[in-house]
This record gives C-alpha cells, sequence and structure tokens, in this order.
C-alpha cells in the first residue's frame, strides 16, 4: 500500500489551501521541526476521502527545480485525483479557468477509459483530475 506521496513547495500555506479546497483534503496540524538536523523544516499531512495521504513540505535551503512549471521530465511527472463522475472533472477544470489556473489538457476521454483533466497547482506540479477507468 502507497502510504503517502510528498512535495517540497516555497507556499507551504498556499499548496495547502490548493489541494484542500479543491481535492477535499483535511489538513493536520503544522509539524515544526525542533531538530538541528532539519532546521526551519515545516509540513502538513493532508489526509484525502479514501484515507490517502499528500504530505507538502517546506524548508528554505531545498535548491529551485530545473525545470519549468508544468514541464514533463523523467521522474513522478503526476499525481491523479479521482473526484467521481465526469460532471466532477467537467466542474474542476472549469473552475481553474475561472481562477486563472493552467490547464494543460481539457477534459477528455483516454484510451484506457478514464475521463480527466490535467491542470497545475501553484508550484507547477502536474495534477490530474480523473475518474477511475469504465469497467
Amino acid at each position: 500500500m502507497l502510504e503517502h506521496v510528498a512535495i517540497w513547495t516555497r507556499d507551504l500555506e498556499g499548496m495547502k489551501d490548493f489541494y484542500c479546497a479543491y481535492f477535499d483534503g483535511k489538513a493536520g496540524a503544522k509539524y515544526r521541526s525542533k531538530s538541528a538536523a532539519h532546521p526551519n523544516f515545516e509540513s502538513y499531512f493532508l489526509t484525502f476521502g479514501d484515507g490517502s495521504r499528500l504530505e507538502l513540505m517546506q524548508m528554505p535551503t531545498i535548491p529551485e527545480s530545473a525545470y519549468a512549471p508544468g514541464q514533463e521530465a523523467l521522474g513522478l511527472t503526476h499525481i491523479a485525483f479521482a473526484v467521481g463522475g465526469t460532471d466532477e472533472v467537467d466542474a474542476l477544470a472549469k473552475r481553474a479557468h475561472a481562477e486563472g489556473r493552467p490547464v494543460l489538457l481539457e477534459p477528455h476521454r483516454t484510451g484506457d477509459g478514464y475521463y480527466e483533466a490535467c491542470i497545475l497547482d501553484p508550484d507547477g506540479n502536474r495534477v490530474e483530475v480523473t475518474t477511475l477507468p469504465e469497467a
């Protein structure tokens, strides 16, 4: 079982607000490290309805990414949230447009049965908004 995925960010509160607002995440208490090995480290664990978790982490010494926001590269390329049906995918894509958030892929049906859109979170990470594949 995958326990959680973690994302480094410079805007811990903004990222928390995004994932809570778009995907109904519930944020735990902010953690602040007291360890000399990780000074100024802060994080939130967000929990979603199915029990999956996302850790958002901030520490000033983490270097900036070499990639432009939304650019694909080797390694982790996106996270996906199943939001229910096609109407929910359409609504979140429409909301992203209305809020000026980049929509990289408009809602569409994929060859493997998903109905999805792809948006960027505040840090430019690719987030698929999807249904589960049709059986």
